[in-house]
């Protein structure tokens, strides 16, 4: 009977993998599913095991082939498979997972475009995050389809996306035609002009062939293989993006049934199915929210829904409750962090907890209310360089080993060019001459005045009520 069991889950485990041998943790579609299990169901119906995730797949499998014999339409049995079940078996059923180590702040002069995190089934698969993305922080919402396709048609693969941006909506129309038909779909020759399109295609190029070039030092693992382009190519290139998602504070809630809405909700928005990681946006609500809100998370993680958990704007007190609670640290904590403001205790110890580091929005940074000296200082540097001061911050954060999120607009043609500028392959076209050397970035490093965002101007994940003066900071809150 063993023997049999071993074999039936083996078949099971390779008709599911068949779907998505790329991604082992991409939850199965309702109408996979069904197929999988009308064609191995009857394998399945005398196998006994003891082991909970298996059990879980063969009831579903058992049941489906049983409706289906008895005459029950496919389209009928949708809404009765229980999808928490049968991708949480699943998770466990596939081929062994690459797994992730404690290490993910590792610095490095040319970092491959790639970071793997903590994610998948109970936190033990690798996930792998582009390691520059594009924020939607302050984008006017009727900017934001532009963005989006301008973002894609320059190469990037990871949007920051939240509740409080109000953009999902807009982001969801170029997102939509970008995995139906790729960068075709996005028709931007009908209206942006060539030169613009010329340095967006030649930005993704260079990224690309950097990721080449990296590949050596890191493995497979740090590059995505290309996506065709047309209806053929959908689920490689979801595959290939990172769509990550921050849930506001009034959507923390010690209710998980009010979490789940909102996290499904955005999914549904967006059109896509799952997200690769959700976020609580900051910690300014109590520990009974943030605690309950964070298990919740774990919850849609294991059942296929997300595939991380991360937090943002997390200083210690919030984190240290995290692991008091006995629960598995976050993948990632985004920071408001630059040279002027590197939050050093915070960082410190999400290295020694295997949790990596992004980086916010750097929008106010050049104004009045900016550090002078210090921003003379990277402005020096940028000149120097033949770069712009966004470009030297990204670089910055890249070489010390972080996630970079950087924001735009597409209002002015500035902006739309710094889209393609503050990519990963933007901050890489002078062959190497981006690179920061050793003594810049102890020079960078040395600007650090812990520069709060009370001072910064910055309202991201809370509002102006929240903040109680200049030296204000979220990661100060407990």
């Amino acid at each position: 009977m063993l023997v049999f069991v071993a074999i039936s889950l083996t078949v099971l485990a390779a008709s599911i993998g068949a779907l998505a041998p790329d991604n082992p943790q991409r939850p199965v579609a309702r109408r996979d599913a069904i197929a999988i299990t009308a064609s191995i169901g009857t394998l399945l119906t005398t196998a006994t095991t003891t082991s909970k995730n298996a059990n879980a797949a063969v009831d579903v499998a058992v049941n489906t082939d049983a409706a289906l014999s008895s005459g029950t339409s496919r389209e009928s049995l949708q809404d009765g498979i229980d999808m928490d079940k049968i991708n949480a078996a699943r998770s466990n059923a596939g081929s062994p997972q690459e797994t992730i180590t404690s290490k993910t702040i590792v610095p490095n002069s040319n970092p491959a475009p790639i970071l793997s995190i903590r994610g998948g089934l109970k936190g033990k698969s690798a996930i792998k995050i582009p390691r520059v993305g594009f924020s939607f922080y302050k984008t006017p919402p009727d900017q934001a389809a532009r963005c989006t396709s301008l973002a894609l048609r320059t190469g990037v693969k990871h949007l920051d996306l939240g509740t409080q941006y109000n953009s999902n909506d807009e982001v969801a129309k170029s997102l939509k035609k970008y995995l139906n038909s790729g960068i075709s779909g996005l028709k931007l020759e009908k209206e942006e002009k060539p030169e613009l399109l010329e340095v967006l295609d030649t930005t993704r190029s260079v990224g690309a062939q950097m990721a080449v070039l990296t590949e050596s030092a890191g493995g497979s693992q740090n590059t995505l293989s290309p996506a065709l382009d047309g209806s053929a190519g959908r689920r490689g290139r979801r595959e290939q993006l990172f769509i990550s998602h921050k849930i506001s504070n009034d959507e923390q809630s010690t209710d998980p049934v009010a979490v789940r809405r909102a996290v499904k909700k955005a999914i549904a928005t967006l059109g896509c199915t799952y997200l690769d990681m959700v976020s609580i946006h900051s910690p300014l609500t109590d520990s009974a929210r943030r605690i309950e809100t964070y298990k919740t998370l774990l919850n849609l993680r294991d059942a296929g829904f997300v595939k991380a958990v991360g937090v943002c704007n997390y200083g210690l007190s919030p984190l240290k409750e995290i692991a008091a609670a006995d629960l598995e640290l976050p993948a990632v904590n985004q920071l408001e962090l630059s040279p002027f403001n590197r939050h050093k205790d915070v960082v410190d110890w999400c290295d020694k907890s295997g949790i990596a580091i992004a980086c916010g929005a750097w929008s106010k940074l050049s104004s009045t209310d900016g550090p002078t000296e210090g921003w003379d200082v990277l402005s020096k540097i940028a000149q120097q360089k033949g770069m712009t001061k966004a470009q030297v911050l990204v670089r910055w954060s890249l070489q010390k080993g972080y996630i970079c999120v950087p924001r735009s607009a597409s209002a002015s043609k500035v902006e739309r060019l710094a889209i393609a500028e503050n990519s990963y392959g933007g901050v890489n076209r002078k062959e190497g001459s981006y690179v920061l050397s050793a003594g810049e970035m102890e020079t960078l490093d040395g600007l650090d005045v812990s520069y709060k965002a009370g001072r910064l101007g910055r309202r991201d994940g809370w509002n102006d009520s929240d903040v109680t003066g200049p030296d204000w900071d979220p990661t100060d809150y407990s």
